[in-house]
C-alpha cells in the first residue's frame, strides 16, 4: 500500500547508500553496484502501476513472462486484477472437477462387561476361563464421495454396512445436489439396501432472510410391510452473533417436536434442547471449554434425563498432530450402565470405539474409564506422540533448509555486503543523534532466541543486526511496518521455517531501553 512519494523516499535513501561513486575500494564498489542495480531494477516495477499490479498478483514470475503472456500490456491495475480474478476463478472450477471429498467413519463396538460383570459360576468348568471375554459385539462402516459435475451441481455417492451379533447389512445411496441460487439448494436421493427395499427422498435447503433458514426432507421408504412416508423440518434462526436457534419437526416412523439453542464462541460451546416424541422425550443441556493452546484441547460434560433414564456424559479431546484429534468420553447411566466412547479424527475419517464396560453403576468401572484413558494418553504423548512430531518437524526444516540454502546463501552475501557499505552513513547517524541526545541502537538481534527453560536443549540461532537497524533510523524514530523483517537492508533469515524475533537494546536521550518484537509485527521506537 505504499504511496508513489514513499516508493521515491525509499529509492533515494537506498541510492546514497548504495551508490558506487561513493566506495574507492574495489571490492566495496562491486557489491555496491550489484546492490544498487537490485534497487533500481525494484523502483522500475514498482513506480510503473502496471508492472506494480502484475507483481503484486503474480511475483517475480508474472514479470520474467516473454511477450506479456499473462495481460495486455495497455490494461489498467484494476483490469490486470480483475484478469487474474478471473483466472482464479477458472482454476477454482478445475479444481472442483477434480475434487471428491471422501468421508468416511469406521465404527467397532466392544464388550468389555466381563471385566466388571463377572459371574464366576458360569465359568467353572470352562477351559481359560481365568481371563476376561472381551468381545467385538457391533461394527458400522460407511463412506461418501463428490463428485461435482458443474459448478452448480454435484453427485454424492455413500454406502455403509452396520453388523451387530452376527445380524446385518447394508446401503448404498445416489444424491443429486443443485445449488438453484445464492439463497438455496435442492437434492434429490435414491438408496437401496437389503434390510430395506429402495428409497426416494428430497431435501429442499433455503435462506429466508440473512438470519433465518429452513431445510426440509421428505422420504418415501419401500419395503415388505408397505411405504413408510417420512418429513423431517427444521427452522433456525441467528438470535445474536454467537447464538442459533433451532426448531424441528419430525413425522414418520418416530415422530418428534425438538427446540435447541446453541452458543457457540471463541472459548466455549454450550446446548440445551427438549424433545417431545414417540418413544422418546428428553430434554439435555451440554457444555463445552475450549482453551486456548496450540492442541486445541477441550473439555465437554452432559446431562440428559428423559422416559429413557438418566445419562451423564464427561471427556476431553485434544490435537495430536496436525490433522488428528483424540478424543474420550465417559458416559454413565440409568439403566444403561457405563460405557468408553474412544474417537480420533483423521482429516475426513472418523474411528469411533465404544466399549460398554457394565451395565450396573459401579464406581470401580467409573474410576476406571476416568482415569485409564489418561494415563495411556499422557505416556503415548510423552513416549510416542512427541518425539514422533519433534522428528517430523526437524525432517521438515531440514528439508526446507536444503531446498533454500542457495538462495539464503545469496541472501547472507547481499546482507553481509550491505552491512559493509553502511558503515560510513552509520557512523554519520550516530554523530548526528548523539549530537541531539537521539535515537541510538546500541545492540540489536534478529532470529530464534530461546528463553524458556523447557526448551534450553534448543540452538539459539541469530545476527546481529545493529548496523542495519541504525541505518534506518530518521529523525531520531526507527518505523518497521508489519512484514517480515527478513526482507529489510542487511536482514536475512539465519533459521528458515522456525520463529524468529527481533530484540534490539536502544539508547534515547541517555536511558537506555530494550524491546522484543515478533518477526511480522509492526515497531516503532522510541516507544511512548
Amino acid at each position: 500500500q505504499a504511496s508513489q512519494e514513499e516508493l521515491k523516499a525509499a529509492y533515494r535513501r537506498l541510492c546514497m547508500l548504495y551508490h558506487p561513486d561513493k566506495h574507492r575500494d574495489p571490492e566495496l564498489k562491486s557489491q555496491a553496484e550489484r546492490l544498487f542495480n537490485l534497487v533500481h531494477q525494484a523502483y522500475e516495477v514498482l513506480s510503473d502501476p502496471q508492472t506494480r499490479a502484475i507483481y503484486d498478483i503474480y511475483g517475480r514470475r508474472g514479470l520474467e513472462m516473454e511477450g506479456w503472456e499473462v495481460v495486455e500490456r495497455k490494461r489498467t491495475a484494476a483490469e490486470i486484477r480483475e484478469e487474474f480474478e478471473r483466472l482464479q476463478r477458472e482454476r477454482e472450477e478445475r479444481r472442483l472437477q477434480q475434487r471428491t471429498n471422501p468421508k468416511g467413519t469406521i465404527s467397532v463396538g466392544i464388550d468389555a462387561t466381563d471385566l466388571f460383570d463377572r459371574y464366576d459360576e458360569e465359568y467353572e468348568d470352562v477351559p481359560g476361563s481365568s481371563f476376561p471375554q472381551i468381545e467385538i459385539n457391533k461394527m458400522h462402516i460407511s463412506q461418501s464421495i463428490e463428485a461435482p459435475l458443474t459448478s452448480t451441481d454435484t453427485a454424492i455417492l455413500s454406502g455403509n454396512l452396520s453388523t451387530q451379533n452376527g445380524n446385518g447389512g447394508g446401503s448404498i445411496n445416489l444424491a443429486l445436489r443443485r445449488v438453484t441460487s445464492a439463497k438455496g439448494w435442492g437434492e434429490l436421493e435414491f438408496g437401496a439396501g437389503d434390510l430395506h427395499g429402495p428409497l426416494f427422498g428430497l431435501k429442499i435447503f433455503r435462506n429466508l432472510t440473512p438470519r433465518c433458514f429452513i431445510t426440509t426432507n421428505c422420504a418415501l421408504q419401500f419395503s415388505s410391510r408397505g411405504i413408510r412416508p417420512g418429513l423431517t423440518t427444521v427452522l433456525a434462526r441467528n438470535l445474536d452473533k454467537n447464538t442459533m436457534g433451532y426448531l424441528q419437526w419430525r413425522w414418520g416412523i418416530q415422530s418428534a417436536m425438538n427446540t435447541s439453542i446453541v452458543r457457540d464462541t471463541k472459548t466455549s460451546h454450550f446446548t440445551v434442547a427438549m424433545q417431545l416424541g414417540i418413544p422418546h422425550s428428553f430434554m439435555m443441556v451440554s457444555y463445552q471449554h475450549k482453551f486456548q493452546d496450540e492442541d486445541q484441547t477441550r473439555v465437554k460434560g452432559s446431562l440428559k434425563v428423559g422416559f429413557f433414564g438418566t445419562i451423564v456424559e464427561y471427556g476431553a479431546e485434544r490435537k495430536i498432530s496436525r490433522h488428528s484429534v483424540l478424543g474420550a468420553t465417559v458416559s454413565v447411566g440409568v439403566p444403561q450402565g457405563v460405557s468408553l466412547k474412544i474417537k480420533l479424527n483423521r482429516a475426513s475419517q472418523t474411528y469411533f470405539f465404544p466399549v460398554h464396560l457394565t451395565d450396573q453403576l459401579l464406581p470401580s468401572a467409573v474410576f476406571y474409564a476416568t482415569v485409564g484413558p489418561l494415563v495411556i494418553y499422557f505416556a503415548m504423548h510423552r513416549l510416542v506422540i512427541k518425539p514422533y512430531l519433534r522428528a517430523q518437524k526437524e525432517r521438515e526444516l531440514e528439508k526446507q533448509r536444503e531446498s533454500t540454502a542457495s538462495d539464503i546463501l545469496q541472501k547472507k552475501q547481499e546482507a553481509e555486503a550491505a552491512v559493509r557499505l553502511m558503515q560510513e552513513s552509520v557512523r554519520r547517524i550516530i554523530e548526528a543523534e548523539e549530537a541531539r541526545m537521539g535515537l541510538i541502537v546500541v545492540n540489536a538481534w534478529y532470529g530464534k532466541f530461546v528463553n524458556d527453560n523447557s526448551r534450553k536443549n534448543e540452538k539459539v540461532k541469530v545476527i546481529d543486526v545493529t548496523v542495519p537497524l541504525q541505518c534506518l533510523v530518521k529523525d531520531s524514530k526507527l518505523i518497521l511496518t508489519e512484514a517480515s523483517k527478513a526482507g529489510l537492508p542487511g536482514f536475512y533469515d539465519p533459521c528458515v521455517g522456525e520463529e524468529k524475533s527481533l530484540k534490539v537494546l536502544y539508547q534515547f536521550r541517555g536511558v537506555l531501553h530494550q524491546v522484543m518484537s515478533a518477526d511480522n509485527e509492526a515497531l516503532r521506537i522510541p516507544k511512548q
